[in-house]
């Protein structure tokens, strides 16, 4: 086995153990096209996920502040008078997407290193 298909493969496994850090340093370190290639396509793959957490964190503040604002405290400080879908609906699936957007992509990093091992 050659040296440049191991480096190419613990870019995509690099997920597991050091996701920015792997890819980033062999881009800029090996002189190899194709490693280079393997980095940088492992390297945009592990930030999918960061994207959407950025994304979600966004949603997420959004949303408390409009649940906030649409709570009644006139009859209890603790009752509210309606129940928004956007304030409490919208994170949860957002949850959701992010946690199989992340298994998919832990998924297709594990394939591609196997991909990339077993190329002749």
């Amino acid at each position: 086995m050659d040296n440049r298909r191991v480096l190419s493969a613990l870019c995509y496994f690099s997920v597991l153990f050091a996701p920015f850090l792997l890819p980033l340093i062999v881009y800029f370190i090996s002189p190899d096209t194709l490693v280079k290639h393997h980095a940088k396509r492992s390297f945009l793959s592990h930030l999918i996920p960061v994207a959407l957490g950025v994304i979600g964190f966004i949603v997420l503040m959004v949303s408390s502040v409009t649940m906030y604002s649409t709570m009644d405290y006139s009859i209890a400080p603790t009752a509210t008078s309606s129940f928004d879908f956007m304030s409490a609906g919208i994170p949860i699936l957002f949850m959701l997407l992010y946690g199989i957007l992340s298994i998919a992509v832990l998924i297709w990093n594990i394939v591609q290193g196997i991909k990339v091992i077993q190329e002749v």
